[in-house]
């Protein structure tokens, strides 16, 4: 598509079964056949490159952006060793790493650029490159995976790589090398009797697969949390908030599945993306002093903005549970003069919280970014416990620092309101 920085988005597994012994087993062979298919889409591409992003290539300090230009070695799995050995030789777009490198070192991340003989290329970006770029027709970028960081880092990554991209004046094949379902088999499994090892994992690997096949990436994007913890997704299934990043977080795209089949208990799909409209850099407000207006949250009552920005901080105005746009308050029964006459503390908490959410994300920041919260209750007694449970629910894990305060009233006819300080 004509002016669009992605041509094509991926996701495709890692594991090396489907390129060193696919007639082993049946799954094996279709993954095959599925990768075989999404190489044919790819040479009918105009891209200028192939831009790699694996599960398998971690990094736990910042990232690290493959920068020799023609990279070559024998490569054995570590785990499937027994399979055999790959030589393999890349072609690297080195000036497209150094800049993609200065987009996320300006992010604030520590950066590497490896350029010696025998630094090591991961198993799953050499599975992809053999089987989806053999000849090297176009050159190769990868980028590592941080172990650590969390969503909106991740988000963050992939939108560096849409404005390197545009920066340079390059079209990409995006390819995530990434695995659903990570439940691997405790015991050894003949291969002819693999199979998913878990029912459960099974459910989710479906309907994850039913999304992407619909071009929901997007959609798929905000479950994957959800996705990682009960299906055990491959690095949380954090690679899908990479490619949602450098896609423009839409779900703007044609579906394709080529194929799904276990690999040793867990879950492997290829799956091509075509964009339906150009794919553009989304650029990163790095504003040390930003005023924020967040798109999908309520309209302030006052003369304020959603949040401000102040170096790595970001402090939001209270926030309450209306909805934009809606004279409705979520929860809250009116009758015509205005008064209240019921309200259900629990939904009324669950919209403020939604509310908190948009405006952080929309702020370059997120849900686990919080590091401290102000609540107001206009009745301790009746809602605490009700407000502590959902509260419990999202911010558990988080562990914000938190102050509760019973006031009479709040501007509107609200019952809960949030004030809330989050790092960028």
């Amino acid at each position: 598509m004509k002016n669009s920085i992605i041509t094509k988005a991926l996701i495709v597994p890692g594991l090396p079964h489907p390129l060193l012994a696919p007639e082993k087993n049946p799954g094996w062979q279709k993954l095959r056949h599925a990768f075989e298919e999404a190489r044919k889409e790819i040479e009918n591409s105009d891209a200028d490159l192939i831009l790699y992003f694996s599960t398998q290539w971690l990094s736990v300090l910042g990232y690290s952006f493959q920068a020799d230009p023609k990279p070559s070695f024998t490569h054995v799995d570590h785990n499937f060793h027994a399979l055999g050995s790959m030589k393999y030789e890349f072609r690297v777009d080195t000036d497209f790493a150094k800049v993609y490198a200065a987009k996320v070192k300006a992010l604030g991340h520590n950066t590497m650029l490896p350029n010696y003989y025998g630094f090591p290329i991961d198993t799953g970006t050499i599975v992809a490159q053999k089987l989806l770029n053999p000849t090297n027709r176009l050159p190769a970028a990868m980028v590592s995976c941080n172990m650590y960081a969390e969503k909106q880092e991740t988000i963050s990554i992939g939108r560096a790589a849409a404005t390197a991209l545009q920066e340079s004046g390059k079209r990409a094949i995006a390819v995530l090398v990434s695995g659903l379902s990570n439940r691997f088999f405790v015991k050894e499994v003949d291969a002819k009797d693999d199979h998913i090892s878990s029912a459960k994992d099974e459910e989710w690997n479906r309907k994850i697969c039913e999304l992407l096949s619909e071009g929901r990436l997007e959609d798929v994007a905000q479950v994957a949390r959800e996705f990682g913890k009960e299906a055990n997704g491959d690095m949380g299934f954090k690679g899908i908030w990479w490619l949602s990043g450098l896609c423009g977080e839409t779900n703007a795209f044609s579906g394709k599945l080529h194929g799904y089949a276990p690999i040793y208990g867990t879950g492997n799909a290829v799956v091509t993306l075509t964009p339906k409209e150009p794919v553009l850099a989304r650029t990163p407000d790095t504003t040390s002093n930003a005023i924020i207006d967040a798109p999908g949250a309520p309209e302030p009552v006052g003369a304020y903005p959603h949040a401000r920005r102040e170096g790595d901080f970001l402090f939001l105005s209270g926030v309450g549970p209306r909805a934009r746009g809606k004279k409705e308050i979520p929860g809250v029964t009116q009758d015509s003069s205005g008064k209240v006459i019921s309200y259900d503390i629990e939904i009324e908490t669950r919209s403020v919280i939604h509310n908190v959410k948009a405006i952080l994300e929309a702020s370059g920041s997120s849900l686990d970014k919080v590091v401290d919260v102000q609540v107001f209750l206009t009745d301790m007694q009746k809602d605490f416990p009700t407000f502590n449970k959902i509260y419990a629910e999202v911010f558990g894990k988080i562990q914000a620092t938190r102050t509760t305060i019973e006031i009479n009233r709040l501007p509107t006819p609200i019952h809960v309101e949030l004030k809330v300080i989050a790092r960028v």
